[in-house]
């Protein structure tokens, strides 16, 4: 059996010019991709402020997996990417606000720079909804 595609878009121009969504969903499962600090208009939000925009990135994911429909409690996975590694715990305590419940796993790295060098993080997630995990 084929499982259905569920493409969550935020509006971004670029999805349709290169090719990617904001999250998927097959089945039980929800991959949201790297998810930058940026408002509805596309600005950096927090700017030189890791702990806001790691707040803003998980509202963005937030967002994204109730329109695949999920919720933070179905996160089973973060990727936390910082530019500089030594603001890990201002990430971590605003990872905390969303994910303490859930209790993921968790990798932090540090990378040498984003697309946008206003941006000090950008976040991904993997959710499984339990019970769609019968649906496959």
């Amino acid at each position: 059996m084929t499982q259905s595609r569920i493409l969550v878009s935020n509006g971004n121009p670029m999805e349709t010019i290169v090719g990617f969504s904001r999250a998927i969903r097959v089945g039980p499962f929800i991959a949201v991709g790297g998810t930058a600090p940026v408002d509805a208009n596309g600005q950096t939000v927090g700017i030189g402020d890791v702990y806001a925009q790691t707040v803003q990135c998980f509202e963005i994911i937030k967002s994204a997996l109730e329109e695949a429909g999920s919720g933070l409690q179905d996160i089973v996975r973060t990727r936390v990417l910082l530019t500089d590694i030594t603001t890990w715990k201002d990430a971590i305590e605003a990872r905390k606000l969303f994910c303490k419940d859930a209790r993921p796993v968790d990798t932090i790295m540090a990378i040498q720079s984003f697309v946008n060098p206003e941006w000090l993080v950008e976040i991904e997630v993997d959710a499984v909804i339990p019970s769609a995990v019968g649906d496959l």
